[in-house]
Formats: structure tokens, sequence, C-alpha cells
């Protein structure tokens, strides 16, 4: 059994679906691995829905791998950590592909959300095509923010520079703010807004308002009393019976959605802490 398997049956998975996310979740853990082999965290940061997953304990599976250099850098060439991320995933037992999905203005496929300084980078298996992760790297990204090191133990014990929480918070604020649906609400977004406020996390004020500039600077995000206002018209435009849909298959337990409504979260949002 190579070292790849023995992880996926480690977390013992009770269904396809389950299995399917935690294949995945192992090929995040071996390239953030493999990234740390190379190098690259100290010139990049690991933020969004799966670092909350894997290093802060929040429940639902994530599909994408979002990362933001430490500072500008248009020039920035992501390709070169191929070799440490195949090489990690050699070790494991596994031969992977890596392409280029998107670099510059996104496709009428990919999110409204992304950056035009982003590029899209898709890790697949060579013999195994449905098993793969995005992984997205910010190469300009928003000033005011602060990381820490956090510790992977495996496939190998790494240490894994992240966003700190209030500025992963600021990102899953601007995230549900002004995220653009296209075909579908991402419910997953506001599953994440409810971790961070049920867990009683601070946001950084100052970090989301720099993100907003980028996609929305006519919103006024500079108080606590104006943000709760934005979160007010957003949450009026929101099916969530449709965001339910979206997340639930992330979820083990997708119970906790039931009391998901306008009602919850306009409550929900009254919580909300900002430094």
């Amino acid at each position: 059994m190579t070292l790849y398997d023995s992880m996926v049956e480690s977390y013992a998975p009770k269904s396809a679906a389950e299995r399917l996310a935690i294949q995945q979740e192992v090929m995040q853990l071996i390239a953030l691995a493999g990234l740390a082999r190379g190098g690259f965290f100290e010139k990049a940061a690991f933020y969004g829905g799966t670092c909350l997953h894997l290093f802060y304990g929040m429940e639902r599976f994530s599909e994408d791998m979002d990362f933001s250099l430490l500072k500008p850098d248009p020039s920035f060439d992501f390709e070169s950590f191929f070799p440490a991320i195949k090489e990690e995933f050699e070790l494991a037992g596994k031969e992977v592909e890596i392409q280029l999905k998107h670099k510059g203005r996104p496709s009428s496929v990919e999110s409204a959300f992304l950056k035009e300084s982003s590029e899209i980078f898709r890790i697949g298996f060579t013999t195994q095509k449905q098993i793969k992760v995005k992984v997205e790297v910010d190469l300009l990204p928003p000033p005011c923010f602060s990381t820490e090191m956090k510790l992977l133990v495996r496939p190998v014990s790494r240490w894994i520079r992240v966003y700190s929480t209030g500025d992963l918070y600021a990102g899953k604020v601007s995230a549900a703010l002004f995220r653009s649906w296209r075909a579908r609400i991402k419910g997953r977004d506001w599953y994440d807004l409810e971790w961070y406020v049920r867990n009683g996390f601070t946001c950084h004020l100052e970090h989301l308002a720099a993100r907003a500039a980028e996609v929305s600077p006519e919103t006024d995000l500079s108080s606590r009393e104006a943000l709760i206002a934005a979160f007010r018209r957003r949450i009026a435009t929101i099916d969530f019976h449709a965001a339910k849909a979206d997340v639930r298959p992330f979820l083990k337990d997708a119970s906790c959605l039931d009391i998901w409504s306008k009602e919850y979260f306009n409550s929900l949002v009254d919580r909300i802490k900002v430094e």
C-alpha cells in the first residue's frame, strides 16, 4: 500500500462521495508538503476554506487551494515549484500532472470573483482523472495582512505559512459580500462566515477594506455599522435554499443547515466582531 493509500484509509471513508473528498484532501496535504519542500512559503501564504479546514478545524471539506504572495510580484513563477510538488507525490506513491488552467482575465467558466492578477493550476492524477484539486495564486495581494506558521504533520512534518485568523475572516467576508454567483450561489462562503461568527473570531477591518477596494470601491466598510449594513443588503438578495444545496455535499452532517434563512443570517451578522 502506498503512503497516499494509507493516508486515505486512515480517514475510514463511509461512502463513495466521502472517499472522493478525502482523496482530494490527501492530495492537498501532499501538495502543501511539496510546496514547503520547494521553499514556497518563504514567499507566499495559504488562505481560504481549505486552509480553515486543514489548520483551524472547520468541518466542511474544501476543493480549492488558495495562496497569496506576501508582497505583489506579477512576474512570480509558480511553475518553478512543480518539481518539488511532483517529487512529494512520487514519494507518496502517485504520479501527477500540473496544468496551467488560467492566467490573466478570467474566462466565462471561472468565478467572476477571480482577480486578473491570479493564476489557476490543476493538480491531477495521471491515472484517476476525476481526482484533482485547483490551485489559485494571487500575485498582487491586497495589503494589511499578517501570517503565522502552522505545523503540517502528514505526509511529512513541514511548516506552512498561513494567514492569521482575522485576515482569513476578512477574506471570507469579502467573498460573501462581493462574489458574483453566475449559475449558482456559493453557500460555502456563508457556511464559513457562520463558522467564524459562532467561534468568536474577530474580523480585521483594515484588510477587509483593502480587499473590498479591489472589487467594490463604492462600498463603505469603514466601520462595523457600515459592514452590518452591507450584509443586510446582501442577505436580502440570497436564496438560502440554493445556498444550502451548494454546501451540503461538503458536509458529513448537513443537519446544521436546517436553521439557515434570511432571518438567521441577519441575526448572525449582528454578532460579528471587528478590530
